[in-house]
């Protein structure tokens, strides 16, 4: 088996030793070659040339944003039948995905089963390229569905409005040196909300078949569940999403000080089941699209895009094949 190890030297959780320890231990395994990567995009770019050279696996070691490079850069994008939900798939051999949490909070591998620590996950990949001894599953085949959100794949989530504003300030921090710590994040979702709560509502929600959802003043689309974690809390929007169903949408239709506090609650209630009069919720479709009176933010996997007038989201089942336990 050939395996490119892609490295992202600067992650939060990333260290030199733990580095050395998964190259070991996929020497052992596999005919490896190590990549650490030296400039945004970079993953892209060696995960493209890793399909090119038809290696068997990518694993990736870093956070969220370097794994939703990395499948950028290997998977093609589908072809959509114009006027239809159908996907023609894309052809040709592609690697299969690994992932060694690196990053803060390491959503897309922990919602995939993967053990968060570094060290335990690379003995937990071993396993699991392992198939039939007496630790690893009967097989290592599993393929999940992914998002296409504004023309890009997304590996588990996407925001449109206050998530995408506290990503942009999440960036701003970063480039200024400072980590994205989960206590960062809460100040910042506070002092961000804060900011914009007089704003008018401005999103328009539209989910085939059904009456759209106006006056929006944020929205989540996601792929899996949870949305995200605070520390080692799995915050939960719409619990009955997961990688081998449709998308989930959770959009608010309140800036409301007393009904968001009561679904904060909820989200981070071990039996999440977010309802309220100004929430709208669903799991399991197909597609959405949101509109926007005048440019929002967007967000995708916890990196800040841009700001758009629409964004097109489109559940593509069974689109990546990776490493990971069974659901």
């Amino acid at each position: 088996m050939r395996t490119l190890l892609i490295v992202n030297p600067n992650a939060t959780s990333t260290t030199p030793a733990t580095r050395d320890l998964l190259a070991h231990a996929l020497e052992s395994r596999t005919q490896l070659i190590v990549a650490h990567t030296q400039h945004r995009g970079h993953a892209a770019e060696l995960a493209q040339w890793a399909t090119e050279a038809e290696m068997d696996l990518i694993v990736v070691h870093g956070g969220d944003g370097t794994v939703n490079e990395t499948v950028n850069g290997f998977l093609p994008l589908p072809h959509f039948t114009a006027g239809t939900e159908t996907v023609v798939p894309a052809s040709g051999r592609l690697p299969r995905l690994g992932v060694i949490p690196g990053g803060s909070a390491n959503v897309f591998a922990r919602s995939l089963g993967i053990d968060p620590d570094p060290v335990s996950a690379t003995n937990q990949l071993i396993d699991l390229l392992s198939p039939g001894d007496e630790h690893g599953p009967d097989t290592v085949d599993r393929r999940i569905g992914l998002m296409v959100a504004d023309g890009r794949w997304s590996i588990f989530s996407a925001g449109v409005g206050l998530d995408a504003d506290v990503c942009e300030a999440i960036d701003r921090s970063r480039a200024a040196g400072k980590s994205a710590t989960p206590a960062r994040y809460v100040r910042t979702t506070v002092r961000q909300f804060f900011r914009s709560r007089r704003r008018e509502p401005a999103l328009t929600v539209r989910i085939p078949g059904r009456d759209p959802i106006e006056s929006v003043h944020y929205a989540f689309v996601t792929n899996t569940n949870p949305w995200t974690y605070l520390d080692q809390r799995p915050v939960r929007t719409n619990p009955g999403t997961t990688f081998e169903a449709g998308l989930g949408v959770f959009a608010m239709r309140t800036m409301a000080l007393l009904p968001t506090l009561r679904v904060v609650r909820q989200l981070l209630s071990a039996k999440s089941n977010p309802k309220s009069r100004k929430l709208f919720r669903t799991d399991d479709v197909p597609s959405v699209r949101i509109e926007a009176d005048d440019e929002v933010g967007l967000q995708i996997d916890g990196d800040f895009i841009g700001r758009r007038n629409v964004v097109d989201f489109t559940s593509v089942p069974k689109a990546l094949e990776v490493v990971a336990p069974k659901p």
